[in-house]
């Protein structure tokens, strides 16, 4: 008696099923690693343009600090509710205050000229591209808003009021690339101008006072060297 041979049965189109399944886990793969690049890209992109937006908040404070004799100058931001008027890139509300009155003739010129490098700053235009006359070196939408507070005056050992003694606040805004949350109401600044929604508005502000030191008191604090 001869052995029965058997035949292997065969599954036509197995093979070709396999590549498609793999092929279908693989692009899944690869859009997930492309989502995760894009949010990485943004991220950076987010961080970049708050590290930038936090060097000019110093940058003006330094400024104000500098010129603290015409420091009203500076105080260009009356109103509170919607942030203007403001400097940097252009649109409903923007301002460049000229002609600062507070002090001598060279102060006075300095103030305005230190206000008019920052509009070019916020405005980018430390950084041009070939054949462009608009700046491109600063965050998205760049503004800044100066705002003086004269209701919260320090008081003095008798409790009078010490005039020009309010705060400042300065506030930076710029335009976010994905939407997250509105910023405080207390960093009012070119509100209503990023969109549809205050979720792409990004905002960082600081708040100063002003020593209202006398003449003697200037000459007292000035350095044994000078």
């Amino acid at each position: 008696m001869q052995p029965m041979k058997t035949r292997s049965q065969r599954c036509p189109g197995f093979s070709l099923l396999e590549i498609l399944i793999t092929l279908l886990i693989v692009s899944v793969g690869l859009l997930g690693l492309a989502s995760l690049l894009s949010r990485m890209h943004i991220a950076e992109l987010e961080a970049y343009q708050r590290t930038q937006a936090l060097i000019l908040l110093a940058d003006i404070a330094e400024r104000l600090n500098i010129h603290r004799d015409t420091r009203f100058c500076f105080a260009f931001t009356t109103n509170a509710t919607l942030g203007t008027p403001y400097i940097g890139a252009t649109g409903t509300g923007w301002s460049l205050p000229t002609g600062c009155a507070d002090g001598s003739a060279i102060q006075n010129s300095q103030a305005d000229a230190a206000i008019l490098d920052l509009n070019d700053q916020l405005q980018g235009m430390a950084e041009r591209k070939t054949g462009s006359t608009s700046g491109s070196g600063a965050m998205i939408g760049a503004r800044a808003c100066i705002r003086y507070d004269g209701s919260d005056l320090l008081t003095d050992s008798t409790g009078a009021s010490i005039a020009e003694s309010g705060t400042f606040t300065i506030t930076v805004t710029w335009q976010g690339i994905a939407p997250t949350m509105a910023p405080p109401a207390t960093s009012a600044c070119a509100n209503g101008l990023y969109g549809s929604t205050e979720a792409l508005r990004r905002a960082v502000s600081l708040t100063l006072r002003f020593a209202n030191l006398t003449a003697a008191q200037l000459d007292q604090e000035q350095p044994a060297w000078l």
